[in-house]
């Protein structure tokens, strides 16, 4: 029953100084109003013969909004007269249109239609929790309620990355413009594919003179050569529980996403094919670059619904992995943290096999909080403490860089928002020395 039952029974107890005998009148009235309640009761629309279904957005990029609509339908031969609840997980934002207590009204064979707009706060899948369907009767003094599965059709939105750093792509692809030869001022690498030939000047490799061409043509020819195209690279993204530390606002793993997109966006450009794994104790997603066109989409949703897992990663299953897929040489690029207890005893002694195949970056985030507390001036009995560790701490990743750099690794290490321009510009370099 609802209030309004209950203000009818205060109302009746209002008069019972004016009853002969008020305990048999409180009893009549009690019973005449739960008869009205049941009366109510039945002539209320039943909310088992409603037909509920969805429609609309399916994905949005985190910090957007999308609007899923809720569609209700009355099959039954009764007006419907109801509040209704459409509930999402918390981070989905969820606002509806309709406001809280507010009745909808539908004739029997109508159709209403109920739009929530939602704004997530967090990348991944946001799933529609439950709907619930409270129906009153005319009198609106009981209702019947139906929630749960039968009345929940189901619907999952994909949060998708924000891709910030979509602003750095337009000077790096003019920078890729220039290294291709596509500009004016054409770059010319130490690659391995052969570019033109030209007259030998003094200072020349002399390892690059084409004798054949040379007899021919009477004077000495050299050959010159340009940076590699459709090349292969291939992103691992590291979702273990280094993952999971917070740079800022967000976790190292989507400042990771975030950076992958980048350099997926630019290899893409430059007809290079672009793979993907993402793997902590188990694979977790793989994209191959087969159909450029639709690459860069293909790996957005890909990466969406990646969570930091609270496992140590098993480098070891990346780089069978690795191995397994990558038959050709590969510029591999690992996202991950450089942490002495992860990395030496996971990544270190898997890290011959990679390199010996493979020209291997490792790309990580630092805080830039450490280096504050090294600089700061002490204000408190503690700061030299905290200064002590913030040293410790760089030092020990100084000390990984080294072990990295002595396997021919290259080690980009920036701060969240620099680690995608950092890895677009390392990549441009290599392509540019021909090293890929």
């Amino acid at each position: 029953m609802t209030w309004r039952a209950g203000a009818l029974l205060a109302a009746g107890a209002a008069t019972l100084p004016l009853w002969p005998a008020p305990f048999v009148a409180m009893v009549v009235m009690t019973v005449a109003v739960l008869a009205l309640a049941a009366v109510d009761r039945a002539l209320a629309a039943p909310p088992g013969e409603l037909a509920v279904d969805r429609h609309g957005d399916r994905r949005v990029r985190l910090g957007g909004t999308a609007t899923v609509t809720l569609r209700l339908t009355n099959a039954s031969a009764r007006t419907l007269r109801a509040q209704v609840r459409d509930d999402w997980v918390p981070s989905a934002g969820a606002r509806p249109d309709l406001p809280p207590g507010r009745l909808v009204r539908v004739e029997p064979g109508g159709t209403v239609e109920l739009p929530t707009r939602l704004t997530p706060l967090r990348r991944g899948d946001r799933p529609a929790a439950v709907v619930t369907v409270r129906s009153f009767g005319p009198l609106r003094l009981a209702f019947r309620q139906r929630s749960g599965r039968p009345a929940t059709p189901p619907w999952t939105l994909r949060v998708l990355p924000r891709f910030d750093s979509r602003r750095h792509l337009p000077e790096r692809l003019a920078r890729l413009r220039v290294i291709q030869g596509s500009q004016v001022a054409r770059g010319r690498g130490e690659g391995t594919e052969f570019d033109t030939l030209r007259e030998y000047l003094v200072g020349d490799d002399v390892r690059s003179i084409d004798w054949r061409a040379s007899a021919r043509r009477a004077d000495v020819l050299v050959r010159t050569w340009r940076p590699e195209r459709d090349r292969r690279l291939v992103c691992v993204l590291d979702t273990g529980r280094t993952s999971a530390v917070r740079m800022g606002d967000e976790p190292r793993l989507d400042t990771c996403i975030d950076a992958a997109l980048l350099l997926t966006a630019l290899a893409a450009r430059a007809g290079d094919r672009v793979d993907l794994i993402a793997a902590d104790a188990v694979v977790r997603a793989t994209v191959t670059g087969a159909g450029r066109p639709a690459l860069l989409a293909r790996l957005v949703d890909a990466v969406a619904p990646l969570q930091p897992a609270l496992g140590e990663t098993d480098f070891g299953l990346i780089a069978g992995e690795v191995l397994r897929r990558e038959r050709r040489r590969s510029l591999l690029v690992l996202f991950t943290a450089l942490e002495p207890g992860a990395l030496g005893e996971g990544l270190l002694p898997v890290l011959p096999r990679l390199a010996a195949r493979h020209r291997v970056v490792v790309a990580a985030t630092h805080d830039p909080v450490l280096t504050t507390l090294t600089t700061a001036a002490p204000t408190r009995p503690g700061d030299p403490y905290a200064a002590a560790v913030a040293w410790r701490a760089l030092a020990e990743r100084g000390r990984v860089r080294a072990a990295l750099g002595r396997h021919g690794v290259t080690v980009v290490d920036a701060t969240a928002d620099g680690l995608a321009p950092a890895v677009a510009d390392a990549y441009l370099r290599l392509k540019a020395l021909g090293q890929l």
